[in-house]
């Protein structure tokens, strides 16, 4: 039986609650496109950002480890891929558009450049004299125009719906950038989701990879709430921790703050009696929410990484590393632009060399932007 794309419609208008993003309903595009005859408008928008170059690189990109520490750590597409996974288990829960969710979802970390947040930092401070860089704002210029597929337009040419999720990605490491995306509007619930599911995924699997490393040290998990909770519900030896100790705690600690996050914003679409995108809109806020226990235990746990983890001497080292090599090739290739790639310097007609290097930088894996500073630096390596 062929399912055509109004069934597909038809069906999201049906099964969707009052609030949730029907695909039939979006803005639409900034170029004309015809409609597809079997896919909605998020599920092409979903299925453009997996074919991107962009998304492939992600395999390659540090999530906290560069991939040469091991093979078991998050990379940045694992971590999207899990920030997807709960992204749409919240549409599922509470009515919401699930392509829509996943859509943003696997875009939001395009624009993340080599070695994590590290890389980004350094990237901000090369650019400062050139208006500075941000991987959000990265990740939208991205599908909007570094992307090239089309012969009459660049970008992807995404739905209005997916561009601004993107947008107004907000978590404790993503700013809001709304530009021309309505700052006064509410961005939708999927867009919502995708910034809460990015926050569980980020500070649980850190969690989880800093345990498996070695650097954080199972017995000083009695500091957090969330272990000392778990431990009394399941009657676990504190004393005995290996690796199925650490899953089950994780696996735990996942459940606990999606059923939180889920119960939390369920009561709060009711209270403020959100019964249509118009109102969701007008709220002008984030309406979705964890509840202040939760928050208050994510708190506490999101200040233990950040002193026990991010700042540990061998995520320091990485860092460190990441700022050598990534201010040796810009600095490189600002001085000689005759050291770049012929497909790079043609990229420079009429366009800021700053920005065109910090483009070429940032799409950079990991790997990619080690052999390029071996080439540049090492003299025996073949250039």
């Amino acid at each position: 039986m062929f399912i055509t794309r109004e069934q597909l419609e038809a069906a999201e208008a049906a099964r969707l609650a009052p609030y949730g993003m029907k695909s039939r309903d979006s803005r639409g595009r900034k170029y004309p496109d015809d409609e597809h005859p079997y896919r909605t408008a998020f599920q092409r928008d979903r299925d453009r950002i997996i074919h991107t170059t962009a998304f492939r690189r992600l395999e390659y990109k540090t999530q906290v480890f560069v991939n040469t520490e091991g093979d078991y750590y998050r990379t940045r597409l694992t971590h999207t891929i899990e920030v997807a996974q709960i992204g749409k288990t919240f549409a599922r829960a509470l009515g919401a558009n699930e392509d829509l969710v996943e859509a943003i979802c696997l875009a939001h970390d395009l624009g993340h450049p080599p070695f994590g947040h590290s890389g980004g930092d350094v990237l901000n401070e090369l650019m400062h004299a050139h208006g500075g860089f941000d991987h959000q704002v990265q990740s939208l210029r991205i599908v909007e125009e570094l992307e090239e597929r089309y012969d009459d337009h660049r970008g992807l040419n995404l739905t209005y719906e997916v561009r601004e999720g993107i947008a107004k990605h907000e978590t404790e490491y993503d700013v809001v950038n709304p530009g021309e995306y309505n700052p006064a509007e509410a961005a939708t619930l999927e867009a919502q989701f995708a910034s809460a599911a990015d926050e569980t995924a980020y500070s649980t699997a850190d969690l989880d990879d800093g345990l498996r490393a070695g650097i954080l040290d199972p017995h000083d998990l009695k500091d957090l709430e969330f272990w000392r909770e778990w431990c009394a519900i399941t009657h676990a030896d504190r004393d005995r921790f290996n690796d199925l100790t650490r899953h089950r705690f994780v696996r735990w600690l996942v459940n606990a703050q999606i059923t939180d996050y889920i119960t939390t914003t369920d009561a709060r679409l009711r209270e403020f009696n959100i019964d249509s995108i118009e109102k969701l809109r007008a709220y002008g806020k984030p309406i979705t929410a964890f509840s202040d226990a939760v928050a208050r235990k994510n708190r506490v746990l999101k200040d233990y990484l950040m002193e026990n983890f991010y700042r540990h001497y061998r995520v320091a080292r990485m860092a460190a590393k990441a700022e050598q090599v990534l201010t040796g090739l810009f600095t490189t290739f600002m001085k000689n632009p005759r050291t770049l790639l012929k497909s790079v310097r043609a990229k420079m007609n009429g366009r800021s060399q700053a920005r065109v290097v910090c483009d070429y930088i940032a799409g950079m894996t990991d790997r990619y932007a080690l052999q390029e500073y071996q080439r540049l630096f090492d003299p025996g390596i073949q250039v």
